[in-house]
């Protein structure tokens, strides 16, 4: 699996605090090995998400990515859910 970063999710990353960097690197290199490991919860999304995957980063930090094909997916954005989910 290859992972790429949109615009969006790249400044939002830059204004995380380090522990949160470090945990979403962490949840990263697990994303990479397998996507649907369980600590991931990944899971589809609805509505205006229709199409987007979400994975859990801590307890409220969650990532949002696309896949493109079977083998790289996009992440948009990374955020708390109640900022995602208004």
């Amino acid at each position: 699996m290859r992972a790429h970063f949109h615009r969006n999710f790249e400044r939002r990353y830059e204004k995380l605090r380090a522990g949160e960097k470090q945990k979403l690197k962490e949840r990263l290199n697990i994303f990479l090995q397998d996507e649907f490991d369980p600590i991931l919860n990944n899971h589809p999304l609805q509505g205006k998400y229709q199409g987007y995957r979400s994975i859990n980063v801590t307890g409220d930090l969650r990532t949002l990515y696309k896949k493109i094909n079977k083998d790289t997916a996009v992440f948009v954005v990374i955020d708390t859910h109640s900022n995602l989910y208004k």
